[in-house]
């Protein structure tokens, strides 16, 4: 049972107004093809004619059914970054480089800065768990500080809330699973508990530090006698840092076959990031995501 695609259905006919920074992308205009034929999107296609329309060719997407606008690869951040700070609802990285993009994006003139810190959601359906799991961040931010923490559980939390979990569980995870004053990780979930508790961070159910068995693990909190609502059955685990959270993406992925939908939040419209590692499901889901939260 794939557990992912209902978001397809949700997206069906949503018809979001896409524009996509690169579009000289064969892997992207592939997952456009596929969000076309589910009318989830309506692309604004930003980058070299010539190529777009050979690349389109190959992967049999449909070109009259997108807006092209042409203009060098080392424009089309630019380019597609001003239109859809006028029109657009979704923005989908193409060619262009993650960090060229993002600065753009982040430029005061388009005014697509929320005050919110920019971070990376990304929903799982792991067959060995019993329900979606969010995990944040895994591609985004380096060492996240203690604030930045708090914009991952809260933006994490609107994302799971979205998708039907009424309070979602937020398991804040690290090496060990008692504060350590030499490991900094422990303490901010110390602290994010306590806040938690006292009703600073709203909406969800937040408690840590946890190892990841025990965050995920019934039988591994119980053997070490943790008693919390949250161990065992987390909704959303936040990351101790870009590379925990990346490596444990691939692993998901890799190893326990799971199919993953992710979206950039925190600017005023979601952001698409597709991989060419990434299965054709996770470029759907991706976008379809993004759409929903839109």
């Amino acid at each position: 049972m794939d557990r992912l695609a209902f978001l397809v259905e949700r997206a069906r006919g949503l018809r979001k107004k896409i524009v996509v920074a690169g579009s000289n992308d064969d892997v992207v205009l592939s997952a456009l093809k596929m969000a076309l034929e589910h009318a989830i999107v309506e692309p604004i296609l930003v980058g070299p004619e010539s190529e777009t329309k050979l690349l389109a060719g190959r992967v049999g997407l449909d070109l009259s059914r997108c807006e092209l606008i042409d203009c060098q690869k080392d424009q089309s951040a630019r380019v597609a970054v001003e239109i859809v700070s006028k029109r657009g609802e979704l923005l989908m990285k193409g060619s262009v480089k993650t960090g060229d993009l993002m600065k753009v994006v982040l430029e005061d003139q388009y005014n697509l800065k929320t005050g919110s810190t920019i971070t990376m959601v990304s929903v799982f359906d792991v067959p060995t768990y019993h329900k979606l799991l969010a995990i944040s961040d895994a591609g985004m931010i380096i060492a996240p500080t203690l604030e930045q923490k708090i914009d991952m559980i809260n933006v994490s939390v609107k994302v799971m809330k979205k998708l039907g979990v009424e309070k979602p569980k937020v398991a804040i995870v690290g090496a060990i699973e008692v504060p350590n004053v030499k490991m900094p990780a422990t303490l901010d979930a110390a602290v994010l508990s306590k806040m938690s508790d006292r009703g600073q961070i709203k909406d969800c159910i937040v408690d840590g530090p946890f190892a990841l068995d025990n965050a995920i693990s019934k039988e591994a909190a119980e053997h070490k006698k943790i008693d919390s609502p949250v161990a065992g059955d987390a909704d959303v685990l936040i990351m101790p840092d870009i590379e925990a959270g990346n490596v444990l993406y691939k692993a998901l992925v890799f190893f326990a076959n799971a199919t993953v939908a992710s979206v950039i939040l925190g600017a005023k419209i979601p952001i698409v990031l597709t991989s060419r590692a990434d299965s054709d499901r996770t470029k759907l889901y991706s976008i379809a995501l993004a759409a929903i939260l839109c």
